[in-house]
């Protein structure tokens, strides 16, 4: 847990939270911290000792504590991007995420879309600018017309975004997302009902949990809207079951289309009963009050089978 992003807090959490409903008759868990500063393991009281790089041991007086296994809770960078899974990858250490180059493929938005756009999946229309590219603003709003939503490529938590209602917030709304990040995308504004679905792997099969709708009081699911209760999150989503097959369906093909495996929780617009792929997060957020353990514990998944049934695959 822990992280070198904006998203540091929120990771913290979601690790307590798995560290808390692992069973502990089961598992010898240790909450892992990774920051800029320092990789340390802490005990049961949060006394901290020191991660030896070389293969992700700590000693314990004189006890050298080897890993099994890796439950990964780090959003953005570096779990949710690979980086570090790329590490586990070469010392031969278990994770729940899944490969280095599928989650270094998803936490790239742009990435993302160019894959699923292969596969039919429908996307909004999009706009992509590099730092130090020249800015025209007439051309990005004859593409992606108005309002749009100005995004950071890699960056999660909904850090950096805006919605832009007209020519004047367009610069804005570009310098803020260029803060978080040197690569942006530009999107054309679907109006629709947001939904967002989980898609995992749960006892050797792919299950598709039940569908939660997002309906915030902002002007979009920001992140004032997803951590600080300015939005209604509707588990199971009141849909037609026409409706319903087409998300679940596009929500599999997802995952399918990038190659996933273990956690993911999918974002989509509803235009005219027709899903609209937005993004997907493959370390999605694990609290209680999260969108992923909600859609679970509407499908009858506890927390401590979630989290169990993650490190079980990731074993086997």
């Amino acid at each position: 847990m822990g992280g070198y992003s904006a998203e540091v807090d929120i990771s913290i959490k979601s690790g307590n939270v798995v560290y808390t409903h692992l069973d502990k008759e089961k598992y010898s868990p240790f909450r892992v911290l990774i920051l800029h500063n320092k990789w340390v393991a802490l005990d049961a009281n949060g006394k901290e000792y020191q991660i030896d790089k070389n293969d992700f041991s700590f000693l314990l007086g004189t006890q050298k504590i080897v890993f099994d296994c890796v439950f990964n809770a780090i959003h953005g960078n570096p779990g949710e991007n690979g980086a570090i899974l790329a590490y586990f990858k070469l010392i031969g250490l278990k994770h729940t995420s899944a490969s280095p180059y599928q989650m270094a493929l998803t936490f790239n938005k742009r990435d993302t879309l160019s894959v699923v756009k292969e596969y039919g999946i429908k996307t909004a229309t999009s706009y992509y600018l590099n730092k130090g590219s020249q800015i025209d603003l007439d051309a990005i709003i004859a593409k992606v017309g108005l309002p749009c939503f100005v995004k950071p490529n890699n960056a999660g938590s909904s850090f950096g975004i805006s919605k832009a209602h007209n020519l004047a917030e367009m610069l804005p709304a570009i310098q803020k997302a260029f803060k978080e990040d040197s690569e942006i995308l530009i999107e054309s504004f679907l109006e629709g009902r947001e939904v967002s679905v989980g898609v995992i792997q749960y006892q050797q099969a792919l299950k598709v949990l039940p569908i939660t709708e997002i309906v915030t009081e902002n002007d979009f699911f920001d992140y004032e809207a997803k951590y600080q209760g300015k939005s209604t999150e509707i588990t199971p989503a009141i849909l037609s079951s026409a409706i319903q097959e087409k998300v679940v369906f596009t929500a599999k093909k997802v995952y399918h289309s990038l190659n996933l495996s273990g956690f993911s929780r999918a974002e989509f617009i509803l235009v005219k009963g027709e899903p609209y792929f937005l993004e997907i997060n493959t370390v999605p957020g694990l609290t209680e009050e999260s969108i992923l353990p909600q859609q679970a514990a509407c499908a009858g998944i506890s927390l401590k089978q979630l989290f169990d049934n993650a490190i079980q695959s990731a074993l086997n």
